[in-house]
């Protein structure tokens, strides 16, 4: 029987990245070319939480709003210099529920204490959570980092 419930996703970002996807209204999210396997699990109705590389800090919510589909249109860029040429090829609609200006992203290091995903890794280590570009989280997670973006709003 498939798995029918919402799903909770972290997409790490760079701060450029997000204000790519602020600045198309929230309407489309891409994931990188190493990301089939999690693009095809996500679903209408599933959530996307966003976390900035650099400031470690949370930016967002918005909601999946499509199946995944492929495009290469250049929209996000890597960072990482060897990866210059990635597409964000595997993409979803997505609808905005949620954005902080980026002087009011909430840190995310208190929170990441907290989170039952984060705690795979030594507190010391934190960040290794949001190694990566994709991340499926609890909805606990989701609830207690939407929470602490609802406050900032």
């Amino acid at each position: 029987m498939p798995d029918t419930g919402t799903k909770y996703w972290i997409v790490v970002s760079s701060v450029d990245n997000w204000q790519r996807t602020k600045d198309l209204g929230f309407t489309i999210q891409g994931l990188k070319s190493r990301h089939r396997k999690k693009a095809e699990q996500m679903r209408p109705g599933d959530k996307i939480v966003y976390y900035c590389t650099g400031v470690k800090a949370f930016a967002g919510v918005s909601t999946i709003a499509s199946q995944y589909f492929e495009s290469e249109e250049i929209i996000w860029i890597s960072g990482n210099t060897k990866r210059a040429g990635e597409e964000y090829p595997f993409r979803v609609k997505i609808e905005g529920d949620l954005a902080l200006a980026n002087d009011d992203f909430v840190s995310a290091e208190p929170l990441a204490r907290q989170m039952t995903y984060a705690k795979k890794w030594p507190a010391e280590h934190w960040t290794l959570a949001f190694q990566g570009n994709v991340h499926l989280i609890p909805e606990e997670d989701y609830v207690l980092i939407r929470g602490a973006i609802e406050n900032a709003a």
